[in-house]
């Protein structure tokens, strides 16, 4: 298994790093995510495709002759453990980026720590608001470049797949910290778009399966449809509950859930959930993406079976190697974010990007599945 935070390298071996993560063969590049607890299926999923792209692309040579190295710390999906953990990578790991972050709340506390260092953010697995535009300016945050389309991209789609099917009574169960409060806005303002109102509104606490108050409060309110904000432990165990006690209605989520550990976590309770996705299904070789990383996967992880996240982690690197290429053979960090601001068009190979100074979300892309007989399969309207 190739995990570069296992390998034990001598002082001899490797060139010393400069403060800015770079020698003269190597860059290198942190990780903070959730190798264990209850989200520990998004941060490997997340490093799983990672480091598929790094094999490959060192197999190839890396990118301006220098190969790339992920160091990756586990920050349990807790915020102050991912601030901990952002401060490490930059002050002791001496790494040159950062890429892959899993969740919102984290994030929130790891962006003053890596922009008072003046450390970029590649490839957050978060769709949150408060990655995307800095309250304070109003401006995209200057040091965080984001992949994937918007939780309100996702909660747009899903409201209107709903309002088609006639659903005007919606919910939201929602995890209670930023992450949820995101899904929530968004979902509220696609209702508003409709001129809907929220229906009722359940949460939960982060790192808990404590979902029974938050379901009997949207049961209370009879909805004809729920859009569900988490990750797949709690998820799974709502949908369990809200089936326990006959609550049937069509129901909803977004793509930070972890599809397939979704699909494993609620079993038959799961079949006809509706998820949003941010990149093509994992397993349609017809994509040129998808082919490619399902190849690398198999190089890197030949027991590894794909999946969303792991697939949005290679595009993840992807990205960043694209943004590398771009920003020469002499790379800053300040040139990193010129670089990426003047990718127009970039296509993945099926999954298109275009940054600029005021736009750091590369794609507002949204694709539909539902969960059918243990597989995520796409929504035909």
């Amino acid at each position: 298994m190739i995990r570069s935070t296992l390998l034990l390298l001598t002082a001899l071996a490797i060139p010393a790093l400069g403060a800015d993560g770079l020698t003269p063969t190597e860059v290198v590049i942190g990780q903070s995510a959730p190798l264990t607890g209850p989200a520990a299926g998004l941060g490997k999923g997340m490093n799983v495709g990672l480091e598929a792209w790094i094999a490959k692309t060192n197999a190839a040579g890396g990118i301006h002759g220098r190969t790339i190295r992920l160091v990756t710390v586990d920050d349990q999906y807790d915020p102050a453990k991912c601030a901990d953990a952002t401060g490490e990578l930059i002050e002791d790991r001496k790494v040159f980026a950062l890429a892959g972050f899993v969740g919102t709340p984290t994030c929130k506390a790891a962006i003053p720590v890596l922009t008072e260092a003046k450390v970029p953010l590649i490839g957050a697995f978060t769709g949150a608001g408060l990655l995307r535009k800095d309250d304070a300016t109003g401006k995209p945050h200057p040091w965080v470049l984001n992949l994937r389309a918007s939780y309100g991209n996702e909660t747009e789609a899903i409201v209107a797949h709903f309002a088609k099917l006639g659903k005007t009574k919606i919910a939201v169960f929602h995890q209670n910290d930023s992450f949820g409060e995101a899904g929530l806005k968004g979902t509220e303002a696609a209702l508003k778009k409709r001129n809907l109102a929220l229906a009722a509104k359940g949460t939960f606490e982060r790192n808990t399966v404590a979902v029974k108050a938050g379901l009997a409060a949207i049961k209370e309110a009879a909805p004809d449809a729920v859009v569900m904000v988490g990750p797949y432990t709690p998820i799974a165990a709502f949908l369990k509950e809200a089936k326990a006690i006959g609550l049937t209605v069509p129901m909803a989520t977004v793509s930070f859930v972890g599809t397939e550990n979704l699909i494993a976590a609620a079993g038959a309770d799961g079949d006809g959930v509706l998820i949003s996705q941010v990149v093509p299904s994992p397993q349609d070789a017809t994509v040129p993406l998808v082919k490619e990383y399902q190849e690398a996967l198999t190089v890197a992880f030949p027991d590894a079976k794909p999946g969303y996240v792991s697939l949005e982690g290679y595009a993840t690197g992807k990205t960043l190697g694209a943004i590398l290429d771009k920003t020469g053979k002499e790379p800053t960090r300040a040139g990193l974010v010129t670089a990426a601001e003047g990718l127009q068009g970039l296509d993945l190979g099926g999954l298109t990007l275009t940054f600029g100074p005021e736009d750091h979300q590369g794609s507002d892309a949204v694709f539909l599945t539902v969960i059918h007989q243990g597989a995520a399969k796409a929504v035909r309207d």
